[in-house]
């Protein structure tokens, strides 16, 4: 089967890679002339492990090509994949879909047949009618189908995800006139290595796929909050949120996963998309208060994780160091977008902090987003040189090969506050260093009291 991936973002390249690792001849179409010079040397502008490789393979093959150029694209095509970014609306929280609305009316004039028309970008409720409605506006004499299918890749993880997936989403025009017939065809071939009662294909309408996705990461940045939550009750009553997440996690109705407690959510999707999906329910008549009062409380917990700080180390009338390790919103990716360090360090920059950061893969990302000031390091322990207070904020792997008695000898402080749980497991205490996590109530005062 031959396709056509509009986008070379993220969802754009993972899922041109593993479709033509699928078998699919696939042409991805990516129109910034510098991205797309790097991607023809083989250079990718992400960090996803394994993407590198994967990409350099099919180019190899010959199952993946690269082209500038919509029309270009389409000339053999059977279907085309819409997947451009979606941002979020500066102050209003909309979908900014003037990217999925452009490339509709790109496919509409450059068409030279009939073919399946598949919004892979998430999108609000009523995007797939539009895009229909925009193509047959301009081209009432092209015969051609919908689909939405949206991703459910996490980052660092998108391959796996991509290759082995719980299920795949796939909405179909059910309005129109084969029913969406000739659209399940071309996707159940193209999703071929799939099909199995372990990897289910699932079709639905149009709408339900488009709401699914923003249903479904909407329900889990719910659960991340609530997790957040639980673990301040726990430091207030004694409680060990390690025990009770374990306990309830139990539970097959609950599940362990997206429970454990952090500095808040953050990346492409959760703030995004619980963003959208909350203005899509105000704008049908049926808002959703958990879905705002999460969107509020995750706001509120980056502010609350730099008050901490602040506190833990009192007295700031005398100069004061923090080393930060970590700064893109979780482990394996260099994505900086809503960050809790983007919040927790600015915060801690006008309070008159020195502030001494590191990142195993966001550093460049992270340079243009934090103040100026900031000390970038060559590597955790040159963060941590003369620090009175380290702060863990992304859980790299990295940081577990980090020993108390390196910390001990870099640091000027002994404080140590671990908002990822990486060091629950250390003995801190042998070497002079207090250790704060969270969900566990500190035994332990401000530091010289």
């Amino acid at each position: 089967m031959k396709i056509t991936m509009i986008g070379g973002g993220y969802v754009g390249l993972v899922s041109s890679a593993c479709l033509a690792a699928f078998g699919a001849t696939v042409t991805l179409v990516e129109k910034d002339p510098q991205r797309l010079d790097a991607l023809q040397r083989g250079e990718i502008p992400i960090y996803e492990p394994g993407l590198d490789a994967l990409l350099c393979e099919q180019r190899a093959v010959g199952r993946l090509v690269l082209c500038s150029s919509i029309a270009q694209g389409l000339k053999e095509a059977e279907a085309v994949f819409i997947a451009v970014g979606t941002p979020a609306r500066r102050g209003s929280g909309h979908a900014d879909l003037s990217y999925v609305y452009a490339v509709a009316r790109e496919i509409a004039e450059a068409a030279p047949h009939n073919l399946l028309i598949v919004t892979k970008s998430t999108v609000p409720v009523g995007t797939g009618r539009e895009v229909s409605r925009i193509v047959n506006s301009l081209r009432p004499d092209l015969h051609f189908s919908v689909a939405s299918n949206p991703e459910f890749l996490r980052e660092g993880q998108a391959i796996a995800d991509f290759m082995n997936p719980d299920r795949v989403i796939i909405g179909l025009d059910q309005k129109s006139d084969d029913k969406g017939t000739r659209a399940r065809e071309l996707l159940t071939t193209l999703y071929h290595p799939l099909n199995h009662p372990e990897t289910r294909l699932v079709f639905m309408g149009l709408e339900s796929a488009e709401l699914t996705k923003y249903a479904a990461n909407a329900f889990l940045a719910m659960k991340v909050t609530f997790a957040n939550e639980m673990a301040d009750l726990c430091e207030a009553t004694g409680a060990d949120s390690d025990e009770v997440r374990h306990a309830i996690g139990l539970d097959p109705r609950i599940g362990p996963d997206f429970l454990i407690p952090g500095p808040g959510f953050g990346g492409s999707c959760f703030p995004k998309d619980t963003q959208a999906l909350a203005v899509t329910a105000r704008k049908a008549g049926a808002p959703s208060p958990l879905v705002e009062t999460t969107i509020a409380s995750n706001e509120a917990r980056k502010r609350r994780m730099a008050e901490r700080i602040l506190t833990l180390l009192g007295d700031l009338t005398h100069p004061r160091t923090v080393a930060i390790l970590g700064l893109t919103f979780k482990a394996n990716t260099d994505d900086m977008r809503q960050a809790p360090s983007l919040t927790v360090l600015p915060l801690l920059y006008e309070a008159g902090l020195t502030l001494r950061v590191y990142d195993p893969h966001g550093m460049e990302q992270a340079r243009a987003l934090l103040p100026d000031g900031i000390y970038f390091a060559r590597n955790a322990l040159d963060a941590a040189q003369g620090t009175d207070l380290l702060v863990i904020l992304t859980e790299w792997e990295e940081f577990l090969h980090i020993t108390p008695s390196e910390l001990q000898k870099s640091m000027k402080g002994r404080l140590i506050v671990d908002y990822r749980g990486l060091w629950k497991n250390r003995e801190f205490a042998s070497c002079g260093l207090v250790y704060h996590r969270i969900g566990k109530k500190d035994q332990t005062k401000k530091e010289g009291t």
